[in-house]
Formats: structure tokens, sequence, C-alpha cells
């Protein structure tokens, strides 16, 4: 509790966003959005699961950073990726700047960005039960039951233009 309240007195920090395909990503930008999902999804929520799946390759890649390091990320998936609509997975903030609502931001920059590339259609995500709410904020909605994915309680959403 002593360190969120530290950080919400902090200044907010200066967050460099910027989206790549995969072809365009350098070595470090590679490693260390990797790095990030592998901490925050297999370790902390202690999910084993195939990370690398082979959709990074034909996805683009949108990331916050601080001096370089990935610090917030999503993954855009065209249409046919991994449903029928294009769709944004991955979502990660590091647990170090989540206090300042980076979420939140993150999510507007990607749907923004997903909508630039893939055009204004429907975005599908699969989302963790927890954050239904959150994403329902962004203006998606429900349309699955709940469902196990990696051991983590997730329902299908959808955002549709407009």
């Amino acid at each position: 509790m002593e360190r969120k309240i530290q950080l919400l007195m902090q200044e907010k920090p200066v967050i460099q966003w910027i989206c790549k395909s995969f072809d365009e990503l350098s070595t470090p930008e590679l490693y260390s959005l990797l790095q990030l999902r592998s901490a925050v999804f297999v370790v902390e929520q202690n999910s084993i699961y195939q990370d690398v799946d082979g959709k990074d390759l034909k996805s683009y890649h949108l990331m916050g950073t601080d001096n370089g390091t990935v610090i917030a990320y999503t993954r855009l998936l065209p249409k046919g990726m991994s449903y029928a609509d294009q769709s944004v997975g991955r979502v990660v903030v590091a647990p170090s700047y989540r206090a300042y609502g980076l979420g939140f931001e993150l999510m507007q920059r990607s749907i923004r960005a997903s909508y630039e590339l893939f055009g204004n259609d429907t975005i599908r995500i699969s989302a963790q039960l927890y954050l239904k709410q959150f994403y329902e904020s962004l203006g998606f909605r429900p349309v699955s039951d709940v469902y196990d994915e990696d051991g983590i309680p997730h329902i299908e959403m959808v955002k549709i233009p407009g």
C-alpha cells in the first residue's frame, strides 16, 4: 500500500507509444515485450502456456516504453488470426506501472490503432473475467459464457464501432 501511495504522489512517467509490425521490431524491443508478457502471464498469473504461438509474426505490436523498456503492450491481430473479427490480445501493463492507470490509455490506443490498421469493424477479445467491467467501460460487451483459458476464467467480448 505504501508503494502505491508513493507512486500516486509521483508524476506519471513520460511514455513513448509506438506500433510496429513484427518485421519492424528491433531485437531489444522483441526481447522486452516477450519478457513483460512472460513476467505477467506466466509467472505472476501462474499460468503455464505457450505464449509464443506463431501469431506474433502477422500481428502488430503496440508498445508503451519508458527509457527503452516495454512497460505496456498489446498485440493487434487482423481478421482470421484468432477470430473472424480483428482482435486485441496480450494486454499487459508492468506491475510497477499499474498505479498510473495506463491500462485504459493502452486500450484506447489499441482500439484506435486496430481501426486504423484493419478497418472500422468489430473488435473481439478474450477478456479475463475479473476485467469485464474495465472492458465494458471501453465499449466492449460480453458475447459468451465464462470459460477457462489456461486456468483463468475468461469471457469473450466485442466492441462494435459506431
